[in-house]
């Protein structure tokens, strides 16, 4: 499993990066045909991290194993 996250993390990245690229490319060209582009790309730049924080958020809630742990840290004296 832990290679699978690794994979998919280095995937995100990329693409992250991809996105960025697209997004810088599409602000410096001055067309009309790139401002669509340029939109799309932004919005993706901010839906898609945000979209797998909640994939991810969601997840865990899931497969949380019930160990009767609250979560809290007990302090002993």
């Amino acid at each position: 499993m832990k290679k699978v996250k690794q994979i998919l993390a280095i995937l995100g990245i990329i693409i992250l990066v991809g996105l960025y690229i697209i997004t810088l490319v599409c602000a410096i060209m001055d067309k009309s045909e790139t401002m669509g582009m340029f939109q799309a790309s932004v919005f993706a730049t901010v839906i898609i991290p945000v979209l797998l924080w909640a994939y991810q958020f969601i997840y865990k809630l899931v497969t949380k194993k019930d160990t009767g742990d609250t979560g809290k840290e007990t302090q002993t004296k």
